[in-house]
């Protein structure tokens, strides 16, 4: 006989970076295992030092980091603890990323920009992951940025059944805030039975976050309308488009996206908006001056823990969204 056989068992290890504790650990009672006890403190000059506390011979790891503020801080933190769990010899690591960072920079739009969204799937894969599971992308494409499998989860089924059970369908229009979100805004038309109609915006080139004009294609007129979005960040474009739909005869407007980033001016622009409701989900933490009647949160903890379940019981994570198509 030659070489020698092994009587082990896989073994699934959650471990969590520092910038969305709450998420991690939703997703840890999920699965119903701890998050790994892992000691990670700054040093005065900002250095980042991270041990885990267990060891991770040989186990199937899986690394949960949502790219909140300061993301460059996070994102830092996540390759540092990818370099440890290579080091500690992990059969094999699977990084979680609810909010991909840099997602927005997935083309050159002139000359001289970077494709940032490329560099970080280089970053990811150099320092050890072998596969990233992320939520919403802000394009497709960035899928193929990185060498290796990636699980693209969807937030659409939650977030479409949460609209359907509270809005009279026969009202509803789905609406998409751009020409880049039709594809998704029409998959919500599939799910819900719902007419769709665009918001066609002109950017100012020159200034970021910047929109000139807004232009509604279809009906809207007495119309309870949804608009789709990935993210809101300042909230300028989203608030703007809701303006425009009330503009042209709209009797309701409910805003949903998966990743409330909410920087800057977002806050003041939420409260301030004739919009009835700001439906989010969990991906990135909701800032605390957001505790708004008008802001629902709903929650990806459960739809990540399948995925994973189904990664590490070697299963199908596609057969989780076969309806969202």
């Amino acid at each position: 006989m030659t070489g020698i056989k092994t009587t082990g068992e896989k073994k699934l290890m959650l471990f969590s970076g520092r910038a969305h504790p709450d998420l991690a650990e939703a997703v840890a009672r999920e699965l119903g295992v701890e998050l790994t006890p892992t000691k990670a403190f700054d040093f005065a000059n900002g250095e980042i030092y991270v041990r885990f506390e267990e060891s991770a011979r040989g186990a199937d790891c899986f690394l949960i980091q949502s790219h909140t503020r300061p993301i460059n801080q996070w994102i830092m933190e996540q390759l540092i603890m990818l370099d440890a769990l290579k080091r500690a010899s992990a059969r094999s690591v699977t990084v979680i990323v609810p909010f991909y960072g840099y997602a927005r920079q997935d083309k050159k739009h002139r000359g001289r920009e970077p494709i940032s969204a490329r560099l970080m799937a280089d970053l990811l894969k150099t320092a050890g992951a072998d596969r990233i599971l992320t939520v919403d992308l802000h394009t497709d494409q960035i899928q193929g940025f990185f060498d290796g499998p990636v699980d693209h989860l969807f937030a659409l089924p939650i977030l479409a059944d949460y609209v359907g059970a509270k809005v009279d369908r026969d009202k509803l229009t789905v609406v998409s805030p751009d020409a880049g979100r039709v594809r998704v805004a029409d998959r919500w038309c599939d799910r819900l039975g719902a007419p769709l109609a665009i918001v066609h915006k002109r950017r100012d080139p020159d200034v970021a976050n910047q929109v000139k004009v807004h232009e509604v294609v279809g009906d809207v007129k007495g119309r309870v309308c949804v608009l789709v979005d990935d993210m809101i960040d300042t909230a300028g474009t989203i608030c703007a488009a809701a303006d425009a739909l009330f503009a042209n005869g709209a009797e309701d407007v409910i805003v949903t996206a998966t990743h409330g980033v909410l920087s800057g001016p977002a806050a003041d622009r939420l409260k301030n908006s004739k919009v009835s409701e700001f439906i989010l989900t969990d991906t990135l933490p909701t800032p605390a001056e957001l505790d708004l009647d008008k802001i629902t949160v709903l929650s990806m903890a459960p739809t990540i823990a399948n995925a994973v379940r189904e990664v590490f019981e070697d299963g199908s994570v596609t057969s989780l969204f076969e309806e969202a198509h």
